[in-house]
C-alpha cells in the first residue's frame, strides 16, 4: 500500500502551500473605521442586475484569472499527490460495500491535507483560497463522492463558520483541532421538522441567569459526519429583546458545540442510497452547557450565519461534479472507442456522436460556472449568492444527465457494479437535495433577483415623484428602456467576445433583454402576489440559470481563444452549441412566464394534484378494473 511519506511529508506541503497573501476563505477583520456606516453599494452580481435589464459585465468579462504565477504552481504541485491517494489508497467500491471509509484512508488524507486545504497556514492547513480548493474538489468528485461528503461536510460547511465569523479566540482554539489533531466537525441545522424551512427549526437553547452559558435541548437529523464529529457548528432558537419594540422573540443564534461538553450523543449511522461511504446520523443534545464565548456570530443572527455558509460553499459543489462528469465521459468516450456493433465502433454513430457531444457541453458549463464563482470570491466579491444557487443546481442536474447518458452509452456494462457508474449514480441523487434542494433554490434565485428588480421599480416611482431632482436618473433609465423595448441597442456583449462567437453573443444579448422585461411585467401583473406563483417563478429561474450557462462559456471560450489555447477551438465549438440550445430554451421559458395558455395549464395541473392528494395517492381506476 502507499505510504503517505511517498507524497511528502506534511509539513514539506504546509511549507510549499506558505502563501503571502491571506487566505480568500476567511476575511479579514475590519477595523473601526471600517465597521462605521458606510454609504450603499452597489450590487455587482452579474445575475441579479439582468433581473433589472441592466448589464453589469465586471464579473463575467474577462473571465476572471485571478490566481498568480506562484499559487497556479503550488495548487498543481497538489494535483499529483491528491490523485495519487485516490487510485493507490483509496478504494470507493469498498468504502460503498462497507458503508464506511476505512480509519488508515482517513488517516491518510488527514496527513495529506485534504481535511485542512482552507484552514490558514498559521493554525496548520494548507491556506488555499476557494479557487485551488475547487481544483482540488475536481479530483475528489472524479474518485469518491462518498469520501468527498466526509471531506465537504468537515470543511466547507462544518468549520467553515468558524473561518467566516469566528472571534480570534475562537479561531485559535478550534482550527488547529479541525486541521492538525484529526477533529472532524459537522454542520448541525436539519431538523425532523425543519428541512428546506431553516427558519422554523425547534432546538432550543436557554441562556443562564447569569448570563455565562446556555443550555441547549433539542435533535438534528440527516447531519454528515454526525456520529464522528467532535465540534460542531449548531444552530437553535434563543430569546432574543427587540432593540426597537423591546419584544421577546424567538430568534436562531449559531453555537459551536463541542460534544466534550457533555450531553452530545448520536444515533446509528444511517443506511441510504449513496454516499454510504459517509457517516449520516441524528444528534441529540440533553441539557448540554454551552459557554457564551462559543456563540458563533451575533446573537439571534444563526440564520444569517447558516445561510451565508451555505452560500459560500455552495461554488465547491460546481467544482466536485464538473469533476465527475468528466470521470463518467472518459468512461463513456473509452468504450466508444473500443466497442464494435453492427461493424462499426459506436464512436461512428450519431445518436452516440451526440450524447457525447452534449455531455462534454454540459460539464463544460459546469465547469465555468464554478471557476468564474470561485475566482470572483477570491477576487473580494461579496455579490456571488445568486451565481453560486445557480451553479448548485445546474451541476446536480446535468452532473445526473450525464452519468445517465454514460450508462446508456455502456449499455448493458453500464448498469454492472463493477463499472463503477452504478456507484457514481446512486451517489450523485443526493445533490439535488442537500445544501438547498434544487426547488428552493429556483425559488430563491428568482425571488431574490424579482425583489432586487421590485427595489429599482420602487427607486424609479421616487424619481418621478420630484423629477426636476432626479433627471438625470429618470433620462438613462427612459432610454435604456426605449432601446430594449424596439431592438435598437439594448444589451451589446459584442465587445466581450472574440469574433467567432458573435452570433452566439447576440442570441444570449436578445434574452437578457426580454428577461428584464417579463421580469418588470411579471412583477406589475403580480406585485407581492408573485411569491405565490411558484411556476411562473420556476420559468424565470431556468430562463436565468441558461443564461449564465451562455455567459460564462462565451467568456471563458473568448478567452481561450485570446490566449491561443491548443483547446480554443473545442471550446468555442462547446459555446457555439450551447448558445443554440440555452437562448431557445430561454425564449420558450419567457413566454411560457406571460402566457395566458400557461397560466391556465398551471391551474390544470393544480387541480390534478389537489384531486390525487385528497385520494392519497393514484385518483383513476385501472382499466382493468372498471365495471
Amino acid at each position: 500500500m502507499l505510504r503517505i511519506n511517498n507524497f511528502g511529508t506534511r509539513k514539506l506541503i504546509k511549507d510549499v502551500c506558505k502563501q503571502r497573501y491571506y487566505s480568500a476563505a476567511v476575511p479579514k477583520p475590519k477595523t473601526e473605521h471600517e465597521t462605521k456606516k458606510e454609504p450603499k453599494r452597489e450590487n455587482e452580481s452579474f445575475m441579479a442586475n439582468i433581473f433589472r435589464g441592466n448589464l453589469v459585465s465586471k464579473q463575467v468579462f474577462p473571465y476572471p484569472d485571478v490566481l498568480t504565477e506562484e499559487q497556479k504552481e503550488i495548487t498543481n504541485s497538489l494535483v499529483d499527490p491528491f490523485e495519487r491517494f485516490f487510485t493507490e489508497v483509496n478504494d470507493a467500491a469498498k468504502s460503498d460495500a462497507n458503508s464506511k471509509t476505512d480509519d488508515s484512508t482517513l488517516k491518510s488524507l488527514w496527513e495529506l491535507g485534504g481535511m485542512a486545504i482552507q484552514v490558514p497556514n498559521d493554525y496548520g492547513g494548507l491556506g488555499m483560497n476557494n479557487t485551488q480548493y475547487g481544483r482540488l474538489c475536481q479530483i475528489v468528485g472524479a474518485n469518491d463522492l462518498g469520501l468527498g461528503i466526509t471531506l465537504g461536510a468537515h470543511q466547507s460547511i462544518g468549520f467553515k463558520g468558524i473561518l467566516l465569523y469566528g472571534t480570534q479566540a475562537q479561531k485559535d482554539k478550534y482550527l488547529p483541532k479541525v486541521s492538525t489533531e484529526e477533529v472532524y466537525a459537522a454542520f448541525a441545522l436539519t431538523e425532523p421538522s425543519s428541512g428546506s424551512d431553516a427558519n422554523s427549526i425547534r432546538c432550543r437553547a436557554v441562556k443562564s441567569a447569569d448570563n455565562k452559558y446556555y443550555v441547549l435541548n433539542g435533535s438534528k437529523i440527516w447531519i454528515s459526519n454526525g456520529g464522528i464529529a467532535e465540534i460542531m457548528t449548531v444552530f437553535a432558537q434563543t430569546e432574543q429583546i427587540d432593540k426597537k419594540t423591546g419584544e421577546k422573540k424567538d430568534k436562531v443564534t449559531a453555537f459551536i458545540v463541542e460534544r466534550s461538553f457533555g450531553g452530545v450523543t448520536s444515533g446509528p449511522p444511517e443506511k441510504k442510497m449513496g454516499i454510504k461511504s459517509s457517516n449520516t446520523a441524528e444528534v441529540y443534545f440533553e441539557d448540554v452547557k454551552i459557554p457564551i464565548e462559543n456563540v458563533l456570530g451575533e446573537e439571534g443572527e444563526g440564520f444569517k450565519v447558516a445561510m451565508n455558509i451555505l452560500n459560500n460553499g455552495r461554488f465547491g459543489m460546481g467544482a466536485t461534479l464538473s469533476g465527475t462528469m468528466k470521470k463518467c465521459i472518459e468512461i463513456a468516450t473509452a468504450h466508444a472507442n473500443n466497442r464494435v456493433q453492427f461493424g462499426q465502433k459506436l464512436k461512428a454513430y450519431a445518436s452516440i456522436q451526440a450524447k457525447l457531444a452534449q455531455m462534454n457541453i454540459l460539464q463544460y458549463a459546469t465547469e465555468s460556472m464554478a471557476f468564474a464563482i470561485s475566482q470572483n470570491m477570491d477576487a473580494g466579491s461579496q455579490d456571488y449568492h445568486l451565481e453560486a444557487a445557480i451553479s448548485k443546481v445546474y451541476a446536480s442536474e446535468c452532473a445526473w444527465y450525464v452519468c445517465d447518458e454514460a450508462i446508456q452509452i455502456l449499455g448493458g456494462m453500464g448498469f454492472m457494479r463493477d463499472t463503477g457508474l452504478e456507484r457514481v449514480m446512486r451517489d450523485l441523487r443526493i445533490f439535488r437535495i442537500f445544501e438547498g434542494t434544487n426547488d428552493i433554490l429556483r425559488l430563491f434565485v428568482a425571488l431574490s433577483g424579482v425583489q432586487y428588480a421590485g427595489n429599482h421599480l420602487k427607486e424609479l416611482q421616487r424619481a418621478f415623484k420630484n423629477p426636476s431632482a432626479n433627471l438625470g436618473f429618470i433620462f438613462k433609465e427612459a432610454s435604456r428602456r426605449a432601446t430594449t423595448s424596439v431592438g435598437l441597442g439594448g444589451t451589446d456583449l459584442s465587445a466581450h467576445v472574440v469574433p467567432e462567437l458573435m452570433e452566439s453573443a447576440k442570441k444570449t444579448a436578445a434574452c437578457i433583454d426580454l428577461f428584464g422585461r417579463t421580469t418588470e411585467e411579471v412583477l406589475l401583473k403580480h406585485n407581492k402576489n408573485i411569491i405565490h406563483e411558484q411556476l411562473i417563478l420556476n420559468n424565470l429561474a431556468d430562463a436565468a440559470i441558461d443564461i449564465y450557462a451562455m455567459v460564462v462559456t462565451q467568456s471563458r471560450s473568448s478567452r481561450a481563444s485570446k490566449l491561443n489555447l491548443p483547446t480554443a477551438q473545442h471550446e468555442i465549438n462547446l459555446t457555439k452549441a450551447l448558445a443554440t440550445q440555452a437562448s431557445d430554451r430561454v425564449m420558450d421559458n419567457l413566454k411560457k412566464t406571460t402566457s395566458g395558455q400557461q397560466q391556465g395549464q398551471n391551474k390544470l395541473l393544480s387541480v390534478i394534484a389537489q384531486e390525487i392528494c385528497n385520494q392519497d395517492g393514484v385518483h383513476t381506476t385501472g382499466p382493468l378494473d372498471q365495471q
